[in-house]
């Protein structure tokens, strides 16, 4: 009998390891956004054609720009969009915008932080950091290196091709650790369009597989 209850509990462990694994993969697959979308995309209008359309600015660096394209393809695909061989016949453009941020702490942050060089004040790192005491306790300063977090945004706009109306407007927004890449960016631009053709400008919560290159 205690043979018997040791190989459940053993494998009750192996199901429940499993189970943690299978779920940590998952999270490291999800990406969690910030999300709003504007416009008024018209009642019992099919989603069609699309082409997408650059900025005066944004010809200029043909090679990023057509690089945030690749990224949003995904996206309008999963909208029900479909990209038109021919621009001049495409039902609407899609204008496209992404930016990444770098922040960081600065040295005003905590003044428990700065110390007296002999001629400024300056922001203490490396061995110069020490444990300072607050309402919490004791606290210790992380490396900044550690601290700095990207911000990461795309924005989507769709016009009438004809009629150059403004239809749709989609943003969406997160941070972390990273830059990310091409396959973040995508799934920022998934984000952005998972209400269409709703719209819900109040910043909410999505969150969408992130798909491997190929």
């Amino acid at each position: 009998m205690f043979t018997l209850n040791r190989r459940r509990l053993a494998l009750a462990g192996l199901g429940a390891a499993a189970l943690l694994s299978l779920t940590a993969c998952a999270s490291l697959n999800t990406v969690t956004a910030d999300a709003q979308t504007f416009g008024s995309w018209p009642a019992g209008r099919q989603p069609g054609t699309y082409a997408f359309e650059r900025l005066p600015s944004q010809q200029r660096n043909e090679a990023g720009q057509a690089q945030f394209e690749d990224a949003a393809r995904s996206a309008m695909q999963k909208a029900g969009f479909t990209e038109s061989a021919d621009p001049k016949t495409a039902d609407v453009t899609v204008s496209l915008g992404a930016r990444v941020t770098r922040t960081g702490p600065a040295p005003w942050d905590d003044p428990m932080w700065w110390r007296w060089n002999g001629s400024y004040f300056s922001w203490r790192y490396g061995p110069a950091w020490r444990p300072y005491y607050s309402r919490w306790g004791y606290a210790y300063p992380m490396d900044p290196m550690m601290e700095r977090r990207y911000d990461r945004e795309v924005a989507l706009l769709i016009r009438d091709r004809a009629s150059n109306e403004p239809l749709y407007e989609a943003r969406a927004s997160n941070d972390g650790l990273t830059e990310g890449g091409k396959e973040l960016i995508g799934a920022l631009f998934e984000a952005s369009m998972v209400d269409f053709p709703q719209t819900r400008p109040e910043p909410h919560r999505v969150s969408v597989q992130l798909t491997p290159s190929k």
